[in-house]
């Protein structure tokens, strides 16, 4: 089958001595990869360069049994060139970018998520980077990917959360006093937490980036939603330990 769609590039690999394999995140069949035969040995024979999160218009056969397909054309639409020069800016959207190709499977239509991307890039263009917009991608992602934790009762009982509450990575969400015993890790969280992330996850995106988030609650935020990441999809990322480091010594340079 023949496809056209809009697709932002995730990575890309080298393929033999004369192609590449690039993953994409497209608009309308969500996580693909395909091979772009011949790229390397003549670049003039794709019009784009499959730069990292350029937005491109491409033709591509989709094959049944196989989940590399043939890419046959690729034209570049938008290029975000800040990215090459800016590395706290690159270092935001390499995170993101890492998030979507683990959260998102192979192949699964979802239209939100690349508009989630395109904001996130226009907002780093247009704006200073900050660990909102970090914030901001994360839960809007496991909102609509439907990894988000449990923030509205109890996980277990289902009893309202009135003031006081545990968070529990291994249960996916709140827990009241009673339940806590259930889990001996799970943490105090914070009311201002728990209403932080409800209001990110549920406000459009311009919305959520004109919080005021207080410093103590951001840690808490921060603390919270990298353990959650990292214990429900049993992975390390690659990129955040370097993004950390940046945005420490932007801190600390301010």
């Amino acid at each position: 089958m023949i496809c056209r769609d809009e697709a932002i590039v995730l990575k890309t690999q080298d393929f033999r001595e004369t192609s590449k394999i690039a993953t994409f995140y497209s608009k309308k069949f969500g996580r693909i990869s395909g091979v772009l035969k011949g790229i390397r040995t003549d670049p003039k024979k794709f019009a784009s360069r499959l730069n990292f999160l350029s937005v491109n218009e491409i033709i591509f056969y989709r094959k049944r049994f196989s989940d590399i397909h043939l890419v046959s054309q690729c034209d570049l639409k938008l290029d975000f060139d800040y990215l090459k020069s800016d590395i706290l800016k690159f270092g935001i959207a390499s995170f993101c970018a890492e998030l979507v190709y683990s959260v998102m499977p192979p192949e699964d239509s979802h239209p939100e998520i690349y508009e989630l991307l395109l904001n996130l890039l226009d907002s780093l263009e247009k704006t200073n980077p900050s660990q909102k917009l970090i914030y901001n991608f994360s839960l809007k992602i496991l909102s609509l990917s439907g990894f988000q934790p449990h923030l509205e009762s109890c996980v277990i009982c289902n009893k309202a959360i009135k003031k006081h509450a545990f968070f529990s990575n291994r249960f996916g969400g709140l827990l009241c006093d009673g339940c806590s015993r259930r889990d001996g890790q799970a943490e105090n969280i914070l009311a201002g937490t728990i209403a932080t992330i409800l209001f990110l996850q549920k406000s459009d995106w311009q919305k959520s980036l004109r919080l005021s988030i207080m410093p103590f609650v951001e840690r808490q935020l921060s603390e919270i939603l990298f353990s959650f990441l990292n214990f429900h999809l049993e992975k390390k990322f690659k990129s955040l330990k370097m993004l950390n480091e940046l945005l420490d010594h932007k801190i600390k340079m301010c």
